[in-house]
């Protein structure tokens, strides 16, 4: 398993740089839907524990 690790890892880069040098705009736009999302289920996770907070 540790000998596929290695190549996949360059494989999964080089496909990145790639779709970065192709379509830039294309590829900001996944990063920024990305991040949306993390921010957005962090936002979740907040109100979740707000939530169990103020429910005493």
């Amino acid at each position: 398993m540790g000998k596929l690790k290695k190549p996949l890892l360059i494989l999964v880069v080089a496909f990145f740089l790639y779709a970065l040098f192709k379509s830039p705009d294309q590829a900001a736009s996944i990063v920024r839907s990305a991040w949306d999302g993390i921010v957005e289920g962090l936002h979740a996770i907040g109100r979740f524990f707000d939530a169990l907070l103020q429910s005493d």
